[in-house]
């Protein structure tokens, strides 16, 4: 039997382009109620395009948004995962797929871009290597020999997908047109977009290979939007200054990605 991962997000999914509907601390419960609907639609039609080639496969789908992003009662045919970090633990599974997904911080007209943190985070930095969410956790998968296979979002985040998994599927949602601004395709026409995208995936499952292409050890330099308090200390942390921080650990899954 065959079992995919799905890794979601909030900011990614068509309909949404404000962190009015991502961050409950903006004040907008109802916004983001909304949002949530519009994510596990897509979620669903993940799945679905998953069931098209493999019936009965195990689906696993990680609620991947900080604050939450996802219901399980709103999930049709896949096993819902919330706590923790599952996908560092991802033996087993054939294939990581991403749905909702932005780009990292920093890309030009990238709505809702940002890297783990909205608010705090200027870039990460990997060996040298710009990375976002996508290809940090595209890496931790890659080293456990998982490939990721698809991802759904914005038409930049599904740039910076092709730019570390040049065989990745891609379903493009919507097209970014500054921080929160987009146009967005109808919400229908996502659905059906996604579940032909993600059927096709997987079909090409042993065409598209894990992503490895960042090798140990691993040195992660965080830069922050405003000064820190260095809370974080111990082995293998260095303060550059009161806005950078690296941390070098021998596994990438050590690392806070």
């Amino acid at each position: 039997m065959r079992s995919f991962f799905i890794l979601t997000d909030l900011e990614g999914p068509a309909g949404v382009d404000s962190f009015t509907q991502t961050r409950p601390g903006d004040g907008y419960p109802e916004r983001i109620e909304e949002a949530k609907k519009l994510l596990a639609r897509e979620v669903n039609a993940c799945i679905e395009g998953i069931r098209l080639v493999y019936p009965d496969s195990r689906i696993d789908v990680w609620d991947g948004h900080g604050p939450g992003g996802l219901l399980a009662e709103d999930l049709v045919g896949g096993n819902y995962l919330r706590e923790g970090q599952p996908y560092k633990r991802l033996e087993g599974y054939d294939a990581l797929l991403f749905v909702g997904q932005h780009a990292m911080a920093g890309t030009y007209n990238a709505p809702l871009n940002h890297t783990y943190s909205s608010k705090t985070v200027a870039y990460y930095r990997l060996n040298g290597v710009l990375i976002g969410e996508f290809a940090a956790r595209a890496l931790i998968a890659g080293r456990q020999g998982v490939p990721t296979i698809f991802l759904s979002g914005d038409d930049k985040a599904a740039l910076e997908a092709c730019l570390f998994v040049p065989e990745i599927e891609t379903a493009v949602v919507k097209r970014g047109l500054g921080i929160e601004a987009a146009e967005h395709l109808d919400g229908a026409e996502a659905c059906h977009l996604i579940r032909e995208s993600a059927a096709e995936a997987v079909r090409r499952l042993d065409e598209i290979r894990p992503f490895t292409g960042i090798a140990g050890p691993y040195t992660l330099e965080i830069g922050y939007l405003a000064p820190q308090s260095k809370d974080r200390q111990g082995e293998g942390i260095e303060w550059i200054n009161d806005r950078t921080v690296r941390i070098s650990r021998g596994d990438v899954r050590d690392l806070p990605l």
